[in-house]
């Protein structure tokens, strides 16, 4: 329990010190989401140590959602869905970071500083595993996050 509040708590300072910076502008997220690709690209290279490749995209994705999201946010992801042409959808209803704002709708606008570390982590953890991607957040209501996940194909 504790180690979870020094997470949200750390993750709150990442967001307020990268957004107060002089020349930082208000709705630059880039920092934050390069963090999370970092840390993301090195909590997989601990993660996957042990384990044997991944068959295919769709292996990678189910260990994203499972493994990957119980060790960051001690819960998998809610929902995986996917067009099979490198495009998935991942929802988490209970959002970690989205669960200690209120749920009103005025507050939606600060929600994109609260997912952009985690559109990175989700991205860099894709790197390391050979997918190149771009990850999205959409959020329509508190606390309910839906991550799009586009794998681009060369």
């Amino acid at each position: 329990m504790a180690e979870e509040a020094i997470f949200e708590f750390l993750h709150s300072e990442i967001v307020n010190y990268t957004l107060s910076k002089e020349n930082s502008k208000e709705n630059d997220l880039s920092t934050l989401e390069y963090i999370g690709f970092t840390t993301g690209f090195r909590i997989i290279e601990r993660l996957t140590r042990e384990w044997p490749r991944f068959k295919d995209e769709l292996d990678t994705m189910k260990f994203i959602c499972t493994d990957f999201w119980s060790t960051i946010y001690r819960k998998q992801i809610d929902n995986l869905r996917t067009n099979h042409q490198g495009v998935y959808v991942l929802q988490d209803n209970a959002f970690r970071f989205l669960t200690r704002l209120s749920s009103g709708s005025q507050y939606l606008e600060h929600a994109p500083k609260f997912v952009a570390f985690t559109c990175g982590l989700v991205r860099g953890g894709l790197a390391n595993l050979g997918i190149t991607s771009t990850v999205t957040a959409e959020v329509q209501t508190m606390p309910s996050c839906k991550f799009h996940i586009q794998v681009n194909r060369t």
